[in-house]
């Protein structure tokens, strides 16, 4: 097995940042400290480097099945497009079908990573039928290493749409299951409504999208779900945070001591409402849920993430096509599918609007790209540090690399970036998945296939600022 030193970079954890060398043999971090002895290993020059651990995106969405469509990026594409952004782990969702069990998700979805993902991967069940069977299935998610449900509050009229007695019963079972539930949480029959009106109305461009989803609709499914999972008695995870009145009931839980743990998305610091509203149909490439808002929510997600009221930055990285996919609503936007890509730009944007802007610290941006979701979500200390023991996921972060992305040389496969045009200031050099060279000098160069299943077991970490 391969045998590795990477010498003269600094190491930057969650706790703290400073100068040592990192030696990796049989795929684990074996040693971390000064002038360690090479002793036939490859030696890897880390100078001007920032040496990470490996960044973990908890929120993807690859080759799943969506609004009649199928999401642009496989498994292959996917994490290859996550690899070049500095991910070596993503947990994907595994959608329950209508009239099938927990089990054959999590069966279908390991069919799909299966030879093609380039990093290794874990999976949350989205349960979308709570019959007796299921509810008596839970808990052997545990034993398969699937550690998280989840459940949505949103999209009725559809089969993700769940119930708040279905929602409630499943905080119950699954503190008890031993497995961590994340939601989705706006307000579906208030959108349905406010959508159905819209239309009735004639309006039916993307802007609409955003302007039936206001954020009171997400405020109050932010609340009401925190407050079921305080009469279970279970801890809850709410995912996509995109305005200050969510975080504030997310933040006067905490203040309760309440166990709520919550995820914000680089969407919603790059971009804004008006870019619904481009002229003529171009906001279509906008769309995801919740949807964008306005910039005045970003001083307070920044602090959410600064004092630990969100403790992670996942991508929710769902792409589509504006060709073919997203045109399904060019005359209804309801019928856009909802999502953007975004696993490779996602630490990127973070640093460059985070951490260059003195918003976060580099020790943070570990937190929440990496640590903080190995806690979290049940893989630490497997992911989520540089420590003897650890997987030698490792991202030799170049703090000065600029980036200016473009539809041509992004890694996914998607017929656009919304990031077009923009330049980052930092970026990864080199990304290996447990001691392998899975990307660098700008190319993904990992074998499809190469990554492997995650188990996954919950120790949930106290709420609160982990990095200082």
């Amino acid at each position: 097995m391969s045998k590795l030193l990477f010498t003269g970079g600094t190491v930057v954890t969650a706790e703290g940042s400073y100068p040592a060398d990192v030696l990796v043999e049989d795929e684990k971090v074996t040693a971390v400290g000064t002038n360690l002895d090479a002793n036939g290993a490859e030696v890897v020059d880390a100078s001007g480097r920032l040496v990470m651990p490996g960044f973990i995106d908890a929120h993807t969405h690859m080759d799943m099945p969506f609004g009649g469509t199928m999401t642009a990026d496989d498994w292959a594409t996917g994490t290859e497009a996550a690899a070049a952004g500095g991910t070596t782990t993503i947990i994907d969702f595994a959608l329950q079908e209508e009239g099938g069990t927990l089990a054959g998700a999590v069966e279908a979805w390991t069919e799909k990573a299966r030879g093609k993902a380039v990093i290794d991967y874990g999976f949350h069940v989205a349960i979308t039928d709570l019959r007796d069977d299921i509810k008596a299935e839970l808990p052997s998610l545990a034993e398969k290493g699937v550690a998280s449900v989840k459940i949505f509050m949103a999209y009725k009229g559809t089969p993700l749409y769940t119930e708040d007695d279905d929602l409630f019963e499943t905080l119950q079972l699954s503190r008890e299951a031993g497995v961590l539930v994340l939601v989705h949480a706006e307000n579906g029959d208030a959108i349905a409504k406010l959508q159905q009106q819209a239309l009735a109305r004639g309006d039916t461009g993307p802007k609409f999208h955003a302007l039936t989803r206001p954020e009171a609709v997400e405020a109050e499914a932010t609340n009401r779900a925190i407050r079921l999972a305080e009469v279970a008695g279970a801890p809850i995870l709410v995912v996509h945070v995109s305005c200050a009145p969510a975080l504030e009931a997310i933040h006067l839980a905490h203040e309760r001591g309440q166990t709520v743990y919550a995820e914000t998305c680089p969407q919603y610091f790059a971009f804004e409402y008006e870019d619904l509203a481009r002229p003529g149909f171009e906001g279509a490439k906008y769309v995801c849920s919740p949807p964008l808002r306005n910039p005045s929510n970003r001083p307070a997600l920044w602090n959410g993430l600064k004092v630990g009221d969100l403790q992670i930055f996942g991508s929710d990285h769902c792409a589509f096509n504006y060709e073919g996919q997203k045109d399904l609503g060019r005359d209804d936007f309801t019928l856009i599918p909802n999502g953007i890509p975004g696993a490779e730009e996602r630490a990127m944007a973070l640093w460059t609007l985070g951490v260059r802007e003195g918003k976060l610290s580099e020790n943070q941006f570990v937190a929440a790209l990496s640590t903080n979701q190995a806690r979290i979500y049940g893989a630490y200390p497997t992911k989520g540090t540089l420590a003897p023991g650890a997987d030698a996921d490792v991202v030799l972060w170049d703090p000065e690399l600029s980036t200016t992305a473009t539809a041509e040389n992004r890694h996914g496969n998607v017929d656009y970036t919304p990031y077009e045009g923009r330049t980052f200031t930092g970026g990864p050099a080199a990304v290996y998945v447990r001691g392998g060279l899975v990307y660098g000098d700008g190319e993904v160069v990992g074998e499809r296939g190469s990554g492997r299943f995650v188990e996954r077991a919950l120790n949930l970490p106290s709420i609160g600022p982990v990095a200082v």
